[in-house]
């Protein structure tokens, strides 16, 4: 399976359903950043927009594959696919994150207009709503994309394919270990707390307790997400 995480705007949390969502259930799938250095601040070997053959020669090569195209860099890349004539069939969908925000919700909607306008089907456009308060409701919060989604029918839009807001992408933001490595580690931080050397070892076991307490709940989230994402 390849999938394009594309949006217009930034801030929507295109590398979180790149890497945390995507990357770990998709069988050790291959991410390609399409940008020179993500917003998360990850120094990938990346692709620009421009250099979308190269792009194209790279997806023919792996089985399974995350695009992360960077704000920047989505016009440039939208255009080369239409270039590329057919370039865009060679993905399976296009996820498109948004978050209850004016400006990125107009974005999503000029996104998903771009897409369809190269011939991508309705059904390979699918949104995540991202960033969403626990007690919202996607309906309530993303009203302008519901009313979109009953005149256009361009795209797939799921209301179970909600990210709720949670601590702990703030937490591991710039790390190397991905949620999915924090819930396998297999290390006892509450009883390595009472055998701590110092204060310090003491804190770092005790926040990694609440980590890994956050990655078991929104491990739960995130498999529901996917299943209802990509059916």
């Amino acid at each position: 399976m390849k999938v394009a995480v594309i949006n217009f705007s930034g801030n929507v949390g295109k590398s979180t359903v790149a890497r945390h969502l995507l990357l770990p259930r998709m069988n050790n799938a291959t991410v390609i950043p399409v940008e020179s250095i993500n917003s998360d601040g990850t120094q990938d070997e990346a692709i620009k927009g421009k250099q979308f053959g190269e792009l194209q020669e790279a997806l023919m090569l792996v089985d399974d594959a995350v695009v992360d195209v960077g704000a920047s860099n989505v016009e440039d890349f939208v255009n080369l696919m239409k270039q590329y004539k057919g370039s865009h069939e060679d993905f399976d969908y296009f996820v498109i994150p948004t978050v209850p925000k004016n400006k990125q919700m107009r974005d999503t909607i000029s996104t998903i207009d771009a897409l369809a306008d190269i011939g991508v089907p309705a059904k390979k456009i699918r949104l995540v709503f991202n960033m969403v308060e626990i007690d919202d409701v996607p309906e309530r919060v993303f009203a302008g994309l519901f009313e979109y989604h009953g005149v256009a029918k361009t795209f797939t839009l799921r209301p179970e394919a909600v990210i709720h807001v949670n601590d702990i992408y703030g937490k591991i933001k710039g790390a190397e270990q991905g949620i999915r490595d924090i819930l396998n580690d297999p290390t006892d931080y509450k009883a390595k707390i009472k055998t701590a050397k110092d204060s310090d070892e003491k804190l770092h076991c005790a926040q990694m307790v609440g980590i890994k307490r956050l990655a078991a709940g929104v491990t739960d989230e995130l498999d529901a997400v996917f299943k209802t994402l990509i059916k």
